[in-house]
């Protein structure tokens, strides 16, 4: 597996990576961007959705107080839950037209309407589950025939 469905090449992720620190053994952890995280966890797994959803509300706790365009823009693109998502429309209405583009519905959302909101993220969601299992099936195809093509080994004994 050289590249994950939907991101980027390794170079570049590396290129984006998050060091962390521990003080406390003096060890260096080279891990993922959340952004790209996120992105990779976007397949057909029913516990990745689970934490996409944490990943960006711990980005928000975090960072929400004094946030760039670019980390509005992360959570407009990639907010899971729709009362934090209806709260982010009402924050940033300038920053909405930007993510319009990678969620069309954004524009024209009632803030109001939870349900509505929540739809649209499941719809959302169930396309990406479809989406990882149409990119995954000629692998997996391709791998079940290496399995039964496979050379076996001498069964006699004797």
């Amino acid at each position: 597996m050289s590249q994950l469905r939907g991101c980027d090449s390794f170079e570049q992720l590396y290129e984006r990576r998050t060091t962390i620190e521990d003080p406390e053994t003096d060890a260096v952890y080279e891990v993922v961007a959340v952004e790209d995280l996120v992105r990779a966890e976007k397949t057909q797994r029913d516990k990745d959705w689970p934490m996409i959803r944490r990943l960006v509300e711990a980005h928000y706790d975090l960072n929400g107080g004094a946030p760039t365009e670019a980390m509005v823009q992360f959570w407009l693109r990639e907010c899971r839950t729709s009362t934090m998502l209806a709260e982010l429309l009402l924050r940033f209405p300038g920053s909405v037209a930007a993510a319009v583009p990678e969620r069309p519905w954004l524009h024209s959302v009632d803030v109001q309407d939870l349900e509505q909101i929540e739809f649209l993220l499941r719809a959302e969601e169930d396309a990406q589950r479809q989406a990882d299992r149409e990119y995954w099936r000629p692998l997996k195809e391709e791998l079940e025939q290496l399995r039964l093509n496979r050379p076996r080994g001498n069964t006699s004994h004797g």
